[in-house]
């Protein structure tokens, strides 16, 4: 799942978990290939549009975007991005190629996944590299047109080593989750959250850049893609004194909170209740 971030406050993350809707012109596109050309038209009647190589059609939707043609080793692969545009899933990525018996064939990752993860390019293969949120794992996927897909290994999340609280800046910050990404703030929220890790990051994926308050304690809060209102999350960071403070929405009516509530700093305290209380 990737982070969204409203847009008033932050730059969307292109890797998307959730893509932005993906724009073209609405005149038929021709892309030269493999001896013929690959073509994108729209169908009048729905408002689809379609890709097709002569009279063969590859993919239909309401958003078929050209990217590249790359060579994997030898083999020239035309690569486009489909979907239904808008925010609720990012685009599949559709594979293009003509095989040994001179047919074009077609393959896809995310079809079926709410997207495809980022694609990368080596010489001979594509490789599909997930998103990971705090506390996640994923599989990197490996593609060539001989063998298809296959585990090329697997990822991870990690903070970047040797990161402290001296070097939290929220500026830096387009979401809460990003302060995560130093080492400091990941351990302790590892301690402090346990097996409740997910679900709090979760609630804070859609989320703006933080504010500060007087004493200089970084806050933000945010809320569960596609279910803004519904287990919404805060997160708070005292730098000077090296602790965190997370709370969410439960359905008692008051908000979950680590550590319990009585060891929160004022300030802290006044903007999670101004945060989360209007929405229980």
């Amino acid at each position: 799942m990737k982070p969204i971030f409203r847009l008033s406050a932050a730059t969307l993350v292109g890797i998307g978990l959730c893509s932005p809707a993906l724009t073209q012109d609405e005149q038929p596109q021709s892309i030269p290939f493999a001896g013929g050309a690959l073509t994108i038209t729209q169908k009048e009647e729905y408002g689809e549009k379609t890709l097709s190589f002569g009279d063969k059609e590859l993919a239909s939707a309401y958003v078929v975007y050209f990217d590249k043609i790359v060579d994997l080793a030898g083999t020239e692969v035309a690569l486009f991005d489909v979907g239904d545009g808008g925010n609720a899933c990012g685009p599949a990525k559709i594979m293009v190629w003509k095989g040994e018996n001179g047919a074009v064939q077609r393959a896809s990752m995310g079809e079926d996944d709410c997207g495809a993860p980022v694609t990368t390019v080596s010489d001979d293969s594509l490789y599909f590299v997930p998103w990971l949120a705090p506390g996640g794992d994923g599989v990197v996927t490996r593609w060539t047109p001989d063998a298809g897909f296959a585990t090329a290994g697997t990822l991870t999340y990690a903070p970047q080593p040797g990161t402290g609280w001296k070097d939290i800046d929220p500026a830096k910050f387009g979401n809460m989750i990003d302060a995560f990404q130093n080492e400091a703030v990941y351990g302790q929220a590892v301690d402090l959250l346990d097996d409740s890790l997910e679900e709090v990051v979760t609630s804070l994926m859609v989320g703006a850049g933080p504010e500060k308050t007087a004493s200089g304690i970084i806050y933000g809060d945010g809320c569960i893609p596609h279910a803004c209102g519904t287990y919404d999350g805060f997160m708070a960071i005292d730098p000077a004194n090296q602790k965190l403070y997370f709370a969410r929405q439960t359905d008692a009516g008051k908000p979950q909170t680590w550590p319990a509530l009585g060891g929160w700093p004022a300030e802290a305290r006044t903007a999670m209740e101004k945060a989360l209380e209007p929405r229980q």
